[in-house]
């Protein structure tokens, strides 16, 4: 039981770790497109998700915006002593976002907000060096927001509301170390669905003048909660547990930024996100309704993340975007998990509108993450007689997304 312990609390945490590194920045077609910046830029109602507060501002009284973001991820690993490497399978995800709020009267402005923060897939060949850590993990989340914004003076406002999250996940993953191509090599795979969260958003935004916007958002620590998930063995028949619990939290965030109107015709914009990833020191799981719980280390660490963005109108039908982000790894060193092939990485963005009607606009974004190659391994406190799994990862990814904005 010891090993079957160790062994699914390595592969769950596989989760949160992998929300960690891979959490995806695209809340939003005209936020992506200025280096997702979005807590103090008052154009859209992607305002739901970044700062329900500037809802409150927006000109008209329904507006709508949705988009969907195809992300390409690739990971190089490398061992240059053992000669050894591998390559993750270009699989796409496609993140998705639906906002829509409602002006009730000239103080309140109530909203809605979908999307889809976390989840992407990862799989490596079969069989490669690290197999034993991760082969295949896919991770699907939704996020429902009723939001609210409240106007308490003709320069300041404040607004929020709760967040219900659900999602699910699958891992698979070898158990043995050995690269020994075969049928029989055992293996283990778990599958949590309904996983299920309740957390909430507060914010405030102040307009010292028409030019200058300020703003403020907290998203609170959400506390995931799988129970009865799925455990199933391959080849295995020693192991026999088959169901387990376990919670594991999502990081709460802070988010401060500022927008300037330079011109008429250019916006700039500049943030600062702190996510509270320190909450997350290690994963704690139960096997069968047992009361006994394992411990499996993370010891991650508090992030930040820096943005700027700007925005030009180029003419009535067309509007540019541009803008960048440096975003910092909450892994340490010595807990860099092939599931989170996850530097510090450097987003480069780029979009635009096309207003086809005064009410109808097409959004564009692209986005090109560039991640630091880095040397680092893994260790795991609770297996001492399991070598440190080492080597080179360099990794990218591309983001390109497309959505509409309709006012009324």
């Amino acid at each position: 039981m010891k090993k079957l312990i160790l062994l699914v609390a390595c592969a769950f945490s596989s989760y949160a770790s992998y929300a960690g590194g891979y959490r995806v920045s695209a809340q939003g077609q005209r936020s992506l497109a200025m280096g997702h910046t979005g807590v103090a830029v008052i154009n859209s109602a992607e305002l739901a998700f970044f700062n329900p507060s500037g809802l409150v501002y927006l000109e008209n009284k329904l507006n709508i915006s949705a988009g969907v973001t195809g992300v390409i991820s690739n990971t190089r690993y490398q061992n240059l002593d053992t000669r050894q490497s591998a390559d993750t399978k270009n699989n796409l995800s496609t993140p998705f976002n639906l906002y829509a709020t409602y002006q009730i009267n000239d103080w309140l402005t109530a909203g809605v907000a979908i999307y889809t923060p976390y989840g992407s897939r990862v799989e490596y060949e079969n069989d490669w060096a690290g197999s034993d850590l991760v082969n295949t993990i896919d991770l699907k989340s939704i996020y429902f927001n009723p939001v609210v914004g409240i106007k308490l003076h003709e320069n300041f406002s404040i607004g929020g509301g709760p967040i219900y999250v659900t999602g699910s996940v699958e891992f698979d993953r070898n158990l043995q170390r050995e690269q020994v191509s075969t049928e029989n090599r055992p293996g283990i795979s778990i599958d949590a669905s309904n996983v299920s969260a309740w957390g909430w958003v507060a914010s405030a935004t102040f307009k010292p003048s028409d030019a200058v916007t300020l703003g403020a958002s907290y998203r609170s620590k959400i506390d995931i909660d799988a129970e009865d998930g799925d455990v199933n063995f391959r080849n295995a028949d020693f192991l026999t547990a088959t169901k387990f619990d376990a919670t594991l939290p999502l990081p709460a965030e802070l988010t401060f930024g500022f927008s300037v109107k330079a011109t008429s015709k250019l916006l700039l914009a500049a943030e600062f996100n702190r996510a509270y990833w320190a909450a997350y020191k290690s994963l704690d799981l139960r096997f069968n309704g047992s009361p006994g719980a394992s411990r499996n280390a993370r010891d991650y660490k508090n992030a930040t993340i820096w943005r700027l963005g700007a925005e030009y109108n180029l003419n009535e039908k067309i509007d540019l975007r541009a803008g960048y982000y440096f975003d910092e790894s909450p892994v340490q060193s010595g807990r860099f998990a092939p599931e989170t092939p996850r530097n510090d990485s450097h987003g480069f963005t780029t979009g635009l509108s096309y207003n086809i009607t005064e009410k109808l606009a097409i959004d564009g974004s692209f986005a090109f993450l560039y991640f630091d190659e880095i040397d680092e391994s893994y260790s795991n406190p609770f297996a001492p007689n399991t070598p440190a799994f080492e080597g080179t990862y360099k990794s990218n990814a591309f983001l390109f997304g497309l959505g509409v904005t309709y006012k009324l």
